[in-house]
């Protein structure tokens, strides 16, 4: 069983910069994109950025320009780089990988929390 651990969250004044990272317990085959969601408080997930393994992205509006996602091959980690940090960005951060089609899989990890205080 293949799991997904999350790392990098914390607290950071707005303006400020994170790196979060994300690592499978085990090599995932046949991946079609890697991704983060987030979770703000008593509302449903939704998507922050996603990257194919062509290396294609695809960013929400609210953050694009500012974060920046990307992948290590060899260590099979990926990341979300998060810059200008705002308040409204205080949410649970979730790594998402989505392996093979009909039907495709997801793996996500447990979160981790992001706060950015004004």
């Amino acid at each position: 069983q293949v799991q997904l651990v999350e790392s990098g969250g914390g607290l950071v004044q707005a303006g400020g910069s994170l790196r979060l990272s994300c690592t499978a317990s085990r090599t995932i085959y046949s991946i079609n994109r890697m991704g983060w969601y987030r979770q703000f408080l008593g509302k449903q997930r939704e998507l922050v950025a996603t990257i194919t393994t062509r290396g294609s992205t695809n960013y929400a509006e609210s953050v694009k320009g500012r974060f920046t996602i990307s992948r290590d091959n060899v260590t099979s980690t990926f990341y979300l780089r998060m810059n200008s940090l705002k308040p409204e960005d205080t949410a649970v951060y979730y790594c998402n990988v989505v392996q093979g089609a009909f039907p495709e899989y997801n793996y996500w990890g447990q979160g981790t929390q992001v706060t950015v205080s004004s």
